[in-house]
C-alpha cells in the first residue's frame, strides 16, 4: 500500500478521534489528526537520539528530527502508536513510555494532535531505511546548537516545536519557539 493511501486517524479541533481519512487526502486538505513523537534520551538523560528523515517521506522529507513517531492508526491509542512508531522508526521495542506533552500543531497546512513521549534506551537503533536515513547520539547542548543553525541542519517544523516545548518544560536552556517557528517557514 503507498503511503498516501493508509487510512489514519481524523480528530476534530478539540482533540476528539472523529472517523479516518486516506494519510494523503488528510495531509492535502490540512484535516485534524493524530500523531505520536517519541524523545529518545540516553540512560543518563544527557543525550537524545537525532535522525534524518528519509527523502521519500510525505512531510518534512530530509529534516534532522529528535522524535520517533507518526500517524494514529483509526481505533489506535496514542500510547498504541508511539510504540508502534518507535519500534518501526528505531527499531526500539519494550521500554516503557513516559507521556511528556499534548499539544497542537498547525503550520497552516498540516494540522495535528501531538502526544509526546520519552524513553530511556542505552540500547541498539536500528533505522527503517524507508524513514531513516541517518542517526546518532547528541548531547542536549549540541541538538540545541544545531537548532540555532537551521541552513546546515533543517528540521523539522513540529520536531523543532517539540524540542522547544520539551526544553521550556525541563527549564534548559530554551530555545525561543518564535524565532524556530519563523526560521522553519522562511
Amino acid at each position: 500500500m503507498r503511503a498516501e493511501d493508509e487510512q489514519v486517524a481524523v480528530f476534530d479541533a478539540a482533540g476528539r478521534m472523529t472517523g479516518a481519512a486516506p494519510r494523503g487526502g488528510v495531509y492535502r486538505d490540512g484535516i485534524w489528526h493524530g500523531a505520536t513523537g517519541v524523545l529518545v534520551r540516553s540512560g543518563d538523560g544527557e543525550r537524545v537520539y537525532l535522525h534524518r528523515r528519509s527523502p521519500e517521506k510525505l512531510v518534512f522529507p530530509h529534516c534532522y528530527d529528535c522524535w520517533a513517531g507518526g500517524v494514529i492508526g483509526p481505533g489506535e491509542t496514542p500510547d498504541d502508536a508511539a510504540a508502534r512508531e518507535l519500534e518501526e522508526e528505531l527499531g526500539i521495542s519494550d521500554v516503557p513510555l513516559t507521556p511528556t506533552d499534548r499539544f497542537t500543531f498547525d503550520d497552516g497546512r498540516l494540522r495535528y494532535h501531538v502526544f509526546g513521549y520519552e524513553v530511556a534506551w542505552d540500547g541498539p537503533v536500528r533505522h527503517q531505511p524507508e524513514e531513516v536515513v541517518w542517526g546518532g547520539w547528541v548531547t542536549l547542548d549540541a541538538l540545541r546548537a544545531l537548532l540555532d543553525d537551521p541552513v546546515r541542519w533543517p528540521f523539522a517544523a513540529d520536531g523543532r516545536a517539540g524540542i522547544g516545548r520539551w526544553f521550556a518544560a525541563h527549564d534548559r536552556a530554551a530555545p525561543d519557539r518564535a524565532t524556530y517557528d519563523r526560521r522553519d517557514r522562511a
